[in-house]
């Protein structure tokens, strides 16, 4: 398991992923990816000036724009995927004699790989399409529902319009979770050396120590920024006659440091450190406790 438990297959793991990651994105995941968005595909916005947009956008409620139904869709989705992938890596990684770091970066790289092209990229484009999409240029028109949207989307573009930029996810996922979870492997290893819990299998973190582990694990995670302001360029909706018709990673990097140079590539790093922070907490260090609660339930190992 991802906490260092040797054992089976457990299909827990899809129902606790799933549960996990819904109560990470319902909370304070989907403000914050929001936040996240608006600022990558605006890049001139300062941190309070995309607070204000999205507050203009809907209130409230703007920080939840794309929650229903795509970030259920895929929290749901992707949280199952993520946390049996992984759990089944580390397992045999470990098995295979991989420590406590090299076996949660390989395993959260694996987990990540999964989910991207599982679900993630077709549920974050239509995320991104939610937040970034522009108002009608017809005067008294009303900007196109969620379905509309999708509608469009689809039309345009078929199955490849719906997962466009899933290449440049499926690089985020991979660098996201084996940094997450690998540097949080890393920062419980510092706490074990400092606190003395040297045995893994035995001597068990208390939830504070897994918290700040993940915390440590989930913030640093954000070196990979630019990957996702090039994601959410891809897939987004705004228009604008200087962007190359047919993006790829490599043209959409030049084009966002055409526009707003190194720095364009940073944009929204302050509520993505946020966000990677409480994904990660959510999904390491909870997801450690909820699958040793269950085993302890259930006598297995």
């Amino acid at each position: 398991m991802v906490a260092g438990t040797k054992g089976k297959v457990k299909a827990s793991s899809l129902l606790l992923g799933a549960g996990l990651n819904m109560i990470e994105v319902t909370s304070l995941g989907q403000p914050l990816e929001v936040i996240k968005t608006t600022m990558a595909a605006n890049r001139s916005d300062t941190f309070g000036n995309a607070l204000k947009r999205i507050w203009a956008r809907g209130g409230f409620l703007g920080f939840y724009q794309g929650m229903i139904p795509w970030a259920w869709i895929e929290a749901s989705s992707k949280g199952a995927v993520l946390l049996f992938v992984a759990s089944e890596t580390d397992r045999i990684a470990r098995g295979a004699g991989f420590g406590n770091f090299s076996a949660g970066i390989t395993s959260g790289m694996v987990g990540g790989l999964a989910q991207a092209y599982a679900t993630v990229g077709f549920c974050t484009c239509m995320k991104t399409a939610e937040i970034t999409k522009l108002k009608v240029a017809e005067a008294g028109g009303k900007p196109p529902s969620t379905w509309a949207t999708f509608a469009d989307t689809y039309r345009r573009g078929g199955i490849r319009g719906i997962n466009k930029g899933v290449n440049a996810v499926a690089v985020r996922q991979v660098t996201n979770w084996g940094s997450r979870f690998g540097l949080s492997r890393m920062a419980e290893n510092a706490i074990r050396s400092v606190t003395g819990k040297t045995n893994i299998e035995t001597d068990k973190l208390n939830a504070g120590e897994k918290i700040l582990a993940s915390g440590l694990g989930g913030g640093l995670s954000a070196w990979n920024q630019p990957i996702e302001v090039i994601r959410v360029e891809m897939q987004s909706l705004k228009a604008d006659p200087n962007r190359p018709a047919n993006l790829s990673m490599l043209s959409t990097a030049k084009y966002i440091h055409s526009q707003n140079g190194l720095k364009g590539l940073y944009r929204g790093v302050t509520p993505r450190i946020g966000l990677g922070i409480w994904q990660t907490v959510c999904m390491v260090a909870l997801g450690d406790m909820a699958k040793e609660a269950v085993e302890k339930f259930t006598g297995e190992k």
